[in-house]
């Protein structure tokens, strides 16, 4: 299971993409609503999460998502029950996945260091001993990470390779019509 978290101000195309191809793919995929079960995008979506934070238990957890979005970012970032899951995750190795500038919440906690990875411009310099690339979603080891909204299908196919194989995440590319 991935336990995708949303914060207010997240941004919808880096949380719901990743989320609907995660499924496609097989992968039973949780929504964890930070501050509550109702949760309001950056853009003003108002939608429900599948669990409060209290309600999310390490048991059968194969990783961690964040969607970037501003403040929804910053939210992430001061939860404690999202900082639990994240070194669980990190402790575990289990995938931490971040997209835009999520990934500076990874960075802030040395998890990037000697890594490849990928963020909205003007975060790398929260990507700390990382190494920056400008590629769309990479993945190294066990840290996958996305660059935008823009990159959020590629980022969630990244995410379905990684959890379910090539051949699964070939198939949900080519159902959506994807190059």
């Amino acid at each position: 299971m991935v336990y995708v978290f949303l914060a207010d101000g997240f941004e919808e195309t880096e949380a719901i993409a990743p989320i609907d191809i995660m499924r496609r793919s097989g992968v039973e995929v949780k929504t964890v609503g930070i501050g509550g079960k109702t949760v309001t995008s950056s853009h003003g979506v108002t939608v429900t999460a599948d669990l409060s934070e209290d309600e999310a238990v390490f048991e059968g957890l194969q990783g961690i998502m964040l969607p970037g979005g501003m403040p929804g970012t910053l939210n992430l970032e001061g939860s404690a029950t999202v900082q639990k899951f994240i070194d669980h995750a990190a402790e575990n190795g289990l995938y931490m996945c971040a997209i835009c500038a999520a990934p500076s919440v990874l960075g802030h906690k040395g998890l990037l260091k000697g890594r490849k990875a990928t963020c909205f411009p003007g975060f790398e310099k929260d990507l700390i001993g990382a190494e920056v690339t400008s590629l769309p979603a990479v993945c190294d080891g066990k840290v996958i990470t996305g660059k935008g909204a823009g990159a959020a299908i590629e980022f969630g196919l990244l995410i379905s390779e990684k959890l379910c194989g090539k051949d699964v995440s070939k198939k949900v590319r080519e159902s959506m019509q994807c190059p």
